[in-house]
């Protein structure tokens, strides 16, 4: 099984504006992030791929992964090392065929019918919630909560990651429900110190999953 990452920081600049993506992506990289997703809604396709281009340099430095968020045309464009896909995004299994066996290819999910489809299509982890209420994410709909998190990681083989409204107290419900590791938006991008934010949760990961 292919390693998919425990701490998957997602890069964000509709929420702050301290930093750009890339400095987002340095800062939780120096914290720790094994995994960073680059999600931009509203840029232009170039300018996606010029700074997905950059994050995956520095992703490479830190033994990390550059996950590209929706745009499976960017993530091939900017030699990345995988693609996250929505449920309205581009199919699973045609993106396997695209991408290789090599590559990551997460699944947003919801419900237990989305995630075995998702892991019967090919993908490698699930990114599952959102677990608890966010205003991060418009789509986000209901948290399904710790109980509906735990059905769906008994369902399917794949790592599940937990989003949506995580914190570093929360943590460890999260982790007991059955989630891998969890992707994160405010909880790095907000906090005063971003660095110190990822190295926190990193650490909180590594002490569960060794327990």
């Amino acid at each position: 099984m292919k390693s998919v990452g425990r701490l998957h920081v997602i890069t964000d600049t509709e929420h702050q504006d301290r930093y750009d993506h890339v400095e987002l992506a340095r800062r939780a990289l120096a914290g720790g992030a094994d995994v960073i997703q680059y999600r931009a809604k509203h840029d232009s396709t170039r300018a996606m791929i010029a700074t997905a281009r950059a994050i995956g340099a520095l992703c490479y430095e830190h033994d990390a992964r550059l996950i590209v968020n929706d745009r499976l045309d960017v993530a091939l464009a900017a030699d990345a090392g995988g693609v996250h896909l929505g449920q309205e995004d581009f199919p699973v299994r045609l993106a396997r065929e695209l991408l290789g066996p090599d590559r990551l290819i997460g699944a947003s999910a919801a419900t237990v019918a989305e995630a075995e489809e998702a892991a019967w299509a090919g993908a490698d982890y699930l990114g599952v919630g959102a677990v608890y209420a966010t205003d991060r994410k418009a789509d986000a709909g209901e948290p399904i909560g710790t109980d509906g998190l735990r059905a769906i990681a008994a369902a399917v083989e794949i790592p599940v990651i937990a989003i949506g409204g995580v914190t570093g107290e929360r943590l460890p419900a999260i982790l007991g429900a059955g989630a891998h590791g969890v992707a994160v938006i405010q909880a790095v991008s907000l906090a005063p110190d971003p660095e110190a934010a990822a190295r926190a949760l990193w650490e909180q990961l590594t002490e569960g999953r060794d327990a």
